[in-house]
């Protein structure tokens, strides 16, 4: 039995397909101009729609339709009222199409739920998906701190923190911006920041588990400005980010004390996070998982599809 899995996220083409036990995810990253911050959302959607069907072929070399028994989507960013973002139109209305074709289920997730069943399966932690943890979704767009639950099949996620303006990953590329680096600057900017020992870092004022990244961003302009040293401004912005992501979780673990703290999204796949010595458990997404992807989405629905009798 297999499941495929959709995702069109505003800066990245996925489409996947999970057996349970040896996923297939095929992706590709939208083009960007140099020097600009991301696409419009019409830009985004009509790229996806241009890419879909080049990374439908990719995948369905190596499947057999007929072993297709279901089909899941991401249909919004997050799983709350309100939560829309047009570029998920693309995978979603290809989804639907595919599925009542090939006469099967289509279920529908959001992009944060993929985002961290991707992040459990890749880790080895699939017992955490029945069990209630702690879960970061650091990405380009968002960065929150959620309680995430179990419940009847489903994946909850409760907001507990994370930042109240601008998201990590929009500092990271607002850095790599500053440096002339490639959008998304994630990688490039990891690179650089290894290239220097430096342990300085502006200290983000926490407010239980939610701060701000805003005043962050002038503190790292600043900084270039004085140092002129690339890479240190690149470790600068770094270590500043990951000390209010310990401190907001400190705070959060105050409250639901012994919970497994998950890192997921594109910015946990940073190696200066990973390689930090944090002070409680930590879960984090193989890298190649953190990134937006479809196999999150794949996994859910093929789970989804053999609790309802496959």
């Amino acid at each position: 039995m297999i499941a495929l899995g959709f995702d069109t996220s505003n800066y990245t083409t996925s489409i996947a397909a999970h057996d349970g036990a040896a996923p297939i995810n095929c992706s590709q990253l939208l083009d960007v101009q140099p020097g600009q911050l991301g696409l419009r959302q019409s830009d985004a959607l009509f790229a996806h729609i241009k890419r879909l069907p080049a990374l439908a072929d990719r995948l369905f070399a190596h499947l057999d339709t007929g072993d297709i028994a279901a089909i899941g989507v991401s249909t919004r960013p997050r799983a709350v009222e309100g939560s829309y973002m047009p570029c998920f139109l693309a995978g979603s209305s290809q989804a639907a199409v595919l599925a009542r074709a090939l006469g099967v289920p289509l279920y529908e997730f959001s992009h944060q739920q993929g985002h961290i069943a991707a992040a459990l399966w890749s880790a080895g932690r699939m017992d955490l998906l029945y069990q209630r943890h702690l879960a970061w979704h650091l990405s380009g767009g968002t960065t929150e701190l959620l309680l995430v639950e179990n419940q009847a099949g489903a994946l909850t996620a409760q907001k507990l923190g994370g930042t109240t303006d601008i998201s990590a990953g929009q500092l990271i590329d607002r850095t790599g911006k500053l440096l002339s680096l490639p959008f998304p600057a994630g990688k490039a900017l990891d690179k650089l920041a290894a290239e220097s020992d430096s342990r300085d870092a502006f200290r983000v004022r926490c407010h239980g588990a939610e701060f701000s990244l805003s005043g962050v961003e002038n503190q790292v302009q600043q900084y270039f400005a004085k140092t002129g040293d690339g890479p240190a401004t690149a470790r600068f912005a770094l270590r500043s980010i990951i000390g209010a992501i310990e401190r907001a979780t400190a705070a959060a673990l105050a409250e639901h004390p012994g919970l497994p703290v998950v890192f997921s999204g594109g910015v946990a796949s940073n190696s200066l996070l990973r390689g930090e010595t944090l002070p409680f458990a930590a879960v984090f997404a193989a890298p190649e998982y953190s990134t937006d992807n479809a196999m999150g989405i794949a996994l859910l629905a093929w789970l989804r599809r053999r609790s309802h009798g496959a």
